[in-house]
């Protein structure tokens, strides 16, 4: 199994930068996709991005292309989701998952392990 431990959440003004990281542990977690999904106030999980095992395939959901981008080092078994030009519709809680394929994306029922989630926060 595999344990997943986020950090990099924060307060921050519209139109400025975090970095969020995923840290992986247990068997093998290099060979896993690790998506980032979020949960607004009031609102249902939703998809954010993911990155393949390889590094190779990434995807995005529609509201932060060109503005998030995900990236993996498996050296370290790190995840991270560089998230520029922040806005106030971003504030949500952030949870990174694996799954072992790369299918389905935004199910959150094809991921089988799950981080604690880490708060971000951005004001207008």
């Amino acid at each position: 199994q595999v344990q997943l431990v986020e950090s990099g959440g924060g307060l921050v003004q519209a139109g400025e930068a975090l970095r969020l990281s995923c840290v992986a542990s247990g068997k093998t977690p290099e060979i896993y996709t690790i998506a980032w999904f979020r949960r607004a106030p009031g609102k249902e999980r939703e998809f954010v991005s993911a990155i393949k095992w390889n590094g190779q395939n990434t995807a995005y959901a529609e509201s932060v292309k060109g503005r998030f981008a995900i990236s993996r080092d498996n050296a370290k078994n790190e995840v991270f989701l560089q998230m520029n030009s922040l806005r106030p519709e971003d504030t949500a809680v952030y949870y990174c998952a694996a799954q072992e394929y790369y299918t389905e994306l935004d199910s959150e029922v094809m991921y089988d392990y799950w981080g604690q989630g880490t708060q971000v926060t951005v004001s207008s």
